[in-house]
């Protein structure tokens, strides 16, 4: 399994609006992409840095979604004005949810 992670910046007023683009847009769109496996969300609401991970059955999965990653992640960045910090492409090596 492969997981891309972008690392948002904004302030703390940007961490709801951004939620809601990832509940009602961002989520629904990679749900459709050939080899979505998952996503997890996190945020500090005090200084308005988010990170968003997508999981995906495999690299070549992975890869077949950045164009429309790419899409959905400046979407985001332009109703929100956070800025995209970085996104890394890593491959997954331990995985235990509950």
């Amino acid at each position: 399994m492969f997981g891309r992670m972008t690392t948002i910046e904004g302030s703390p007023e940007t961490v709801e609006p951004a939620l809601a683009m990832l509940r009602d847009e961002v989520a629904p769109g990679v749900r459709q992409m050939d080899g979505f496996k998952g996503m997890i969300a996190l945020a500090d609401r005090s200084t308005g840095k988010m990170m968003a991970v997508t999981l995906w059955e495999t690299e070549d999965a992975m890869k077949a979604s950045e164009e429309g990653a790419n899409r959905l992640r400046a979407s985001t960045s332009d109703a929100t004005a956070a800025r995209i910090a970085s996104v890394e492409r890593l491959e997954v090596v331990f995985d235990e949810r509950m």
